[in-house]
């Protein structure tokens, strides 16, 4: 792999609203009407025009994702926010070492960016940042999230020009570790996963 392949994404320990990015986003519930983590965050900062708008949507199925403005956000320069619905693990601690992809949680978490990335492009976004997808209260496993973000991220900008900077903004710098153990050792299990 080519280190200047790297050069677009980053992982950083920060609050994600607080980001200069064009898209940051939201890791929501089905409803999308907030709820805590990350999610209540972002509707805090957004202010009630957030949940406002989000009513207007009729919810987003686990997998996929749905754009709304950032509303107060704007202040700090977000233009957008994804609001995209991860999976929650029902895996066992067996299914946590199975190969990626073999696992129906993993191809969900796959689509949130795949997804998320798709919009953040048609919006004309330069910039976006994800938080950690489903690791939180829905319990998806933090090493096996971070491959797979960072697979999905990696194969993206490789075949798109547009997105200059994407971020992975962890909560802490233990889950900021994970990530960036995932990226330095990429090799070991890229090219062994299935596509998912």
């Amino acid at each position: 792999m080519n280190p200047a392949e790297l050069d677009r994404i980053e992982v950083i320990t920060d609050d994600i609203t607080q980001l200069s990015v064009d898209a940051i986003v939201n890791a929501a519930n089905e409803s999308l009407l907030g709820g805590g983590g990350v999610d209540g965050a972002i509707h805090r900062a957004a202010g009630p025009r957030l949940l406002e708008h989000n009513r207007t949507l009729g919810g987003c199925p686990t997998g996929l994702a749905k754009i709304a403005p950032a509303f107060d956000l704007e202040s700090v320069g977000i233009r957008h926010i994804i609001l995209t619905v991860g999976p929650v693990w029902h895996g066992d601690q067996a299914a946590e070492h199975e190969k990626l992809g073999d696992v129906r949680e993993d191809v969900m978490l796959a689509s949130c960016y795949q997804q998320s990335l798709e919009l953040a492009e048609a919006h004309g976004a330069r910039s976006v940042a994800f938080p950690a997808i489903s690791t939180g209260v829905y319990g998806f496993p933090k090493q096996r999230a971070a491959k797979i973000a960072f697979s999905h991220v990696l194969g993206w900008t490789r075949q798109h020009e547009q997105l200059e900077r994407v971020v992975f903004c962890c909560f802490s710098d233990e889950d900021a570790k994970i990530y960036r153990r995932a990226i330095e050792t990429r090799g070991s299990w890229m090219t062994q996963r299935k596509r998912i």
